[in-house]
């Protein structure tokens, strides 16, 4: 049968739990009452709403052995009128579907799931935060539950989605962070999965990040080739603000057409945005380390900073690259600032969407 919004079943607690103050909550810590599950079995078999619960899968289900499972990442928002907004369902929906099928699982139907997610909030809007700053986070998840050791396509598999309540990435306020530029380890590479939301991809990333803090750095600063392609930092887009050998006020970032980075809907966004300023101009192509360190070294970098769903926007203040710090200008024109004004320009008029604040067709009610 079809994936179809219209065949979900609910069951509900019979009690439900009470909502903690989320200040001091660890990201991802606390999960609400219920969670959307969807089984396959060479079609889909049922949809449903079910008190939040653990899940019960065979030993060898091909996720435990294969790492056969992707998920999303995604934000639901209260604005100031009480009404609850999604930001951008339709990209994760779509990139869900890209994801499943780089793996050979079902493809749900993007706009099916994105009703689906829609009716879990909600089922659970009392859980979406009133404070700004404070969000849902979404978590749809699928994973073949196939019970085989075979290396194939899954016939069997689980859809579900769970949602967590989450406070702002930086509680007390922006801290830039310190990079470790690493050509050690790969995160990806052409015609492999660094372009989905692959599980895998994230496993890997674990211990070069412990290395990175071995090293007094936050996050890992991913090069790619003998070159040393800048490509993503931890697990968000890169990018860079610049005065460019012509002389040009430019924001660059790593192209998606070598299949090398996510193509993130925070970076996708802000790029929107970037366009749209007057005195910026945007682009999208390979930028390399030894152009980075020279820029760096002419004083013609005036900001550099991560982009993603859980931060929106990280600000970066210095990289590690071959033992020697480089110092990294957050804003040239104020030495104490924590973010620069290009990342807080993007930063506001994002919350101005997410929010409702302004009214943009990026953001999507409940």
């Amino acid at each position: 049968m079809a994936f179809l919004y219209s065949r979900i079943e609910k069951e509900f607690v019979k009690e439900k739990k009470p909502i903690p103050d989320l200040h001091g909550v660890p990201f991802g810590s606390l999960f609400t009452d219920h969670m959307f599950l969807a089984e396959f079995d060479t079609e889909w078999k049922s949809l449903k709403i079910v008190p939040f619960q653990n899940l019960s899968l065979p030993p060898q289900a091909s996720i435990f052995h294969y790492g056969v499972g992707i998920f999303e990442g995604m934000k639901a928002f209260r604005d100031s009128q009480g009404k609850v907004r999604l930001f951008r369902p339709d990209k994760n929906c779509r990139r869900f579907g890209d994801s499943a099928k780089r793996l050979a699982l079902p493809v749900p139907d993007p706009d099916e799931l994105e009703k689906c997610i829609a009716e879990l909030i909600r089922v659970e809007e009392r859980w979406v935060p009133h404070e700004r700053g404070f969000s849902l986070y979404i978590r749809p998840t699928m994973i073949g539950i196939t019970p085989s050791l075979g290396v194939k396509a899954c016939p069997q598999c689980l859809l579900y989605i769970i949602l967590s309540p989450v406070g702002p990435y930086y509680p007390t306020g922006f801290k830039p962070v310190s990079l470790w530029a690493c050509h050690e380890f790969c995160r990806a590479w052409p015609g492999g999965t660094g372009c989905y939301k692959v599980a895998p991809n994230y496993g890997i990333t674990v211990m070069p990040g412990e290395a990175a803090h071995d090293k007094k750095c936050q996050q890992v600063l991913w090069l790619f080739g003998d070159d040393e392609q800048i490509t993503e930092v931890g697990s968000m887009n890169l990018m860079c603000v610049w005065i460019n050998k012509k002389g040009e006020k430019e924001l660059i970032t790593a192209p998606l057409n070598q299949g090398l980075i996510l193509p993130g809907v925070t970076r996708d966004s802000i790029l929107d945005l970037a366009r749209e300023q007057p005195d910026l101009k945007v682009t999208e192509e390979v930028w390399k380390m030894k152009e980075l360190m020279e820029a760096l070294e002419e004083k013609r970098v005036l900001e550099i900073f991560g982009t993603g769903t859980a931060a929106v926007v990280s600000p970066v203040n210095k990289i590690l690259y071959q033992d020697k710090w480089l110092d990294v200008p957050v804003d040239p024109a104020d030495p104490n600032a924590q973010i620069g004004p290009y990342a807080h320009k993007f930063l506001m008029q994002l919350q101005d969407i997410q929010y409702g604040v302004q009214d943009h067709v990026w953001s999507v009610p409940v």
